[in-house]
């Protein structure tokens, strides 16, 4: 049985309600982007600006005292009162306006200082600027990179004096009243440009409104602009004409002391809209009832085509992430509730990260998008006949199948070897593995029988891709720098680290060059390397190679090969002999128009007719094209060219300064290839939070040559 995704709305063509979304969508999600980003950006321009002026008064206090005495006096404040306050608020306020601490009362101390300043002292569009994006802070405080927003949640459930009452406050001013103080700026920045125009005319406006700012803008676009805040029509698009205008005029000489602060606060408008009382607001409502439908999961139309997507990993995730943007249901399946950026995975085994670090709730991806419904599952079967998913005791019918399930290890027929020599797939095995090393270690310090102790300072690893020369590094680097010290009767830097490759060299994916250059960085971090050797038996406590070499060890970790999921069996599909699924051009699995299979799982010969790589960077294409394939179905397009991989390169790092990365034009190695190494794998993980974590962990690890996961969990067999 066989089904194409069809939209049944009938007010709307399908090109208009896949068009009109997609661009909606991906507009909200680029807003959402550069939200916090921005509002970083714009606290510390305007921190920087008020604290240099308190460091300057600081540095001259004499003169300070002079000017708040004679130049600049308040009439109800002692020049020496006046000058202290003023100094302590453009010093403190500004630092905590930076952290994002005490937000809202940090703005509006600012922003009192600066009314004072305009009222009493002398009216200028600096002043005014500044007032206007501190309003917005004390309605609305600061955004998420901020302690404010990161201490919000547990603050208003807290039991602190005040705080409920506090948070409540607070959540009223930034869903009511910050909107109304948009809907102000609109004005204010209207009224300004229609006095420009010669249209409205009030006495001394310089000292409410910005006219110089917008001196030299013609009367006809000063109108139009001016209607356009008025209504708000087009508000962002507004914000940006006027950036460019206010841009202009600078660079024309008309306005050679204009600062950023115009240029920020439109930013501002650009990206949080309106406000009340706005052609956009009624846009955005039509769009919510007609177009979108998607503001939590229930409002999902039944009719939308349905697409379960199973596996979170690489290919799963970017297909969704394509996905959510057209009009169908999504359900995404999982047996773990987190995603797992599985190329750091050997950190969590060597101590370097702790699993939090390289693992993100797949929830919190996808919180925002009302079509996708994510659901914790372990999938056990598939009707093909009646298009449903079994998973557990529950079940799925689904319109469009998409498998991404990935891979696990293979021991080649010789399953027995697992106990004795674990892989790295999951979190789980990473925590594992950390525990098998580091007990090494400890069982060795607490025994009196030497052989014992060289077998378990014996560290064999088997398989020498990626994975294999990434954790023998790891295991040097710990051996050697991360434990120094720790011990007082063994040392660990005696710690013999043993890769086997049955192949003729390492990295045999990698050109020969930076092989070459990769086994010579392992060998300088004393990993002893065995090309050319076949392991035909594993035991507790020992490996052999070969008929007749056995090397006398206790930890063995097996990075050799892998095995696809069971997804070809599921479906009683043609599979290689790896279990990965046969499927044609266009990805979808030999037989089954409406089931697609991605990454790991699928056996496509879409790079340029040979194999496609087992990986991330392979499994995101997949994922992506599949989601545009289904797109052009839901568009009733045939036009769909097949899946072709674009190989972006390769790499792998050696410890803790060295790294090969081939990009085919350009092949690197060495401490720019580690960079680069570091910089890539930073810029992939999911989640800001998980980047800072993981870059601030690298750089204490560098610097320290220590590791701070040092811990063994999960029961002792005994030493």
């Amino acid at each position: 049985m066989t089904t194409n995704p069809v939209l049944t709305e009938e007010r709307y063509s399908p090109f208009v309600r896949v068009t009109m979304r997609i661009w909606v969508k991906s507009y909200r999600s680029i807003i959402a982007l550069i939200s916090p980003i921005f509002d970083f950006l714009v606290r510390l321009l305007v921190a920087q600006a008020i604290f240099r002026s308190g460091i300057v008064k600081i540095g001259d206090w004499d003169t300070a005292i002079d000017l708040a005495r004679f130049e600049y006096p308040v009439s109800w404040m002692a020049p020496e009162t006046a000058a202290i306050v003023g100094v302590l608020i453009e010093v403190i306020a500004p630092l905590l306006l930076i952290f994002g601490l005490f937000t809202r009362g940090a703005a509006l101390a600012i922003l009192l200082l600066l009314t004072v300043s305009q009222i009493e002292y002398v009216a200028i569009d600096l002043n005014l600027w500044l007032i206007a994006i501190l309003g917005w802070y004390v309605l609305r405080g600061a955004g998420g990179f901020s302690v404010d927003r990161a201490v919000a949640g547990g603050l208003g459930g807290s039991a602190l004096p005040l705080a409920q009452p506090f948070m409540r406050l607070c959540r009223l001013l930034t869903e009511y009243v910050a909107p109304a103080w948009l809907l102000l700026l609109r004005i204010w920045l209207a009224v300004t440009l229609l006095i420009v125009a010669g249209v409205y005319e009030m006495a001394r406006p310089e000292l409410l409104l910005p006219i110089q700012s917008f001196i030299g803008v013609g009367p006809g676009l000063a109108i139009l602009l001016a209607v356009a805040l008025i209504i708000g029509l087009f508000i962002p698009v507004t914000a940006l004409a006027m950036i460019f205008l206010t841009s202009a005029l600078a660079a024309m000489g008309l306005h050679p002391d204009l600062t950023l602060f115009p240029m920020l606060l439109l930013g501002l408008m650009l990206i949080f809209g309106a406000g009340y009382l706005s052609v956009d607001g009624l846009v955005s409502r039509w769009f919510e009832s007609n177009i979108l439908f998607d503001r939590k999961y229930d409002d999902v139309p039944a009719h939308w085509p349905h697409i379960v997507v199973v596996g979170a990993g690489f290919g799963g995730l970017a297909c969704v992430a394509k996905l959510k943007n057209l009009p169908v249901r999504i359900t995404l399946i999982d047996r773990h509730n987190y995603h797992l950026f599985q190329p750091l995975l050997y950190q969590i085994a060597t101590a370097a990260l702790s699993p939090a670090d390289v693992a993100t709730p797949i929830r919190g991806l996808f919180r925002n998008d009302g079509n996708v419904r994510v659901v914790m599952g372990d999938v056990s079967g598939i009707d093909a006949a009646t298009q449903t998913v079994n998973y557990g005791q529950n079940s799925l019918q689904y319109d469009q199948l998409v498998l991404a399930t990935g891979a696990s290890h293979s021991y080649f027929g010789k399953d027995e070897w697992a106990p004795y020599a674990p892989g790295l797939k999951t979190i789980e095995d990473g925590v594992s593995v950390r525990g098998h090393v580091l007990r090494a270690f400890e069982r060795a310090e607490a025994s009196n029988d030497p052989e014992r102790i060289k077998r378990l300072l014996t560290f064999v690893i088997v398989g020498a891709g990626p994975t294999g020369v990434e954790l023998a590094g790891a295991i040097a680097e710990l051996a050697h720098h991360g434990l120094k010290d720790e011990f007082s009767q063994i040392d660990p830097a005696q710690a013999q680290i043993i890769l086997v490759q049955s192949g003729k060299r390492i990295l045999p994916a990698f050109p020969e060059e930076l092989s070459a250059h990769a086994m010579a960085s392992l060998e300088q971090l004393g990993v002893e390397i065995k090309l050319g050797g076949r392991v035909t038996n594993i035991a507790a406590d020992h490996v052999q190679i070969g008929d007749d070499q056995i090397i006398a060890t206790e930890t063995v970790l097996w990075a050799a090969g892998v095995v696809a999921s069971p997804a070809g069996k599921w479906l009683e599909a043609e599979s290689d002999r790896a279990g990965r699924v046969a499927v044609d051009e266009h990805l979808r699995v030999k037989g089954y128009e409406n089931v697609f299979a991605i990454g790991d799982t699928a056996g496509s010969n879409g790079w340029k007719g040979d194999p496609v790589p087992g990986l991330a960077p392979a499994a995101k294409q997949a994922g992506v094209y599949v989601a545009q394939y289904i797109q052009k179905q839901l568009l009733d397009d045939s036009s769909v060219p097949p899946f072709a991989y674009k190989h972006q390169g390769s790499l792998a790092t050696i410890g803790r300064k060295s790294a090969v990365a081939d990009f085919g034009f350009v092949k690197l190695h060495g401490a720019i290839a580690w960079w680069l190494w570091g910089a890539v794998h930073v810029g992939f993980l999911s989640g800001m939070r998980n980047r800072i974590s993981v870059l601030i962990n690298w750089i204490w690890s560098y610097f320290t040559l220590q590791v701070g996961i040092r811990l063994i969990t999960g029961k002792d067999s005994g030493a």
